[in-house]
């Protein structure tokens, strides 16, 4: 009768273990701490959109050497612009539907850079770099 004794003692603590499991997954747990906001970069901020018009503003003013920040929100669906591609800052991202994306970067050298879509550029303006 060892066995229905050793039996009945797993079964018990299986049951307490679940029970414990069960309570620990019910009890609310703390809500993780919100992340440290990231420090404002120095430089210029610019708010874009992407539009049935392409990206606003098009031509866009920024000085070598100063951080730039575009803060861009596509508007419409009707566009090849779900991208953002600016080659000599090797910058390439995604551009959700009405989800405003930040890129940041600091120009290296004067001179206009062309910024658009990835098919190309089709759509897209200029980055003046002065």
């Amino acid at each position: 009768m060892r066995t229905n004794g050793l039996m009945r003692s797993l079964l018990v603590a299986g049951i307490l273990s679940t029970l414990a499991f069960a309570a620990n997954a019910a009890a609310p747990s703390k809500p993780a701490p919100a992340p440290a906001a990231a420090p404002a970069a120095a430089g210029k901020t610019i708010e874009m959109s992407v539009t049935d018009k392409g990206f606003e503003p098009a031509v866009v003013k920024v000085k070598k050497g100063e951080p730039v920040t575009l803060v861009i929100t596509r508007k419409t669906e009707k566009t090849c612009a779900t991208e953002i591609v600016i080659d000599e800052e090797k910058i390439s991202t995604k551009l959700p539907l009405n989800k405003a994306v930040t890129v940041s970067f600091t120009p290296k050298k004067a001179g206009d850079m062309k910024y658009g879509c990835a098919m190309g550029k089709m759509i897209g303006g200029v980055l003046k770099v002065e």
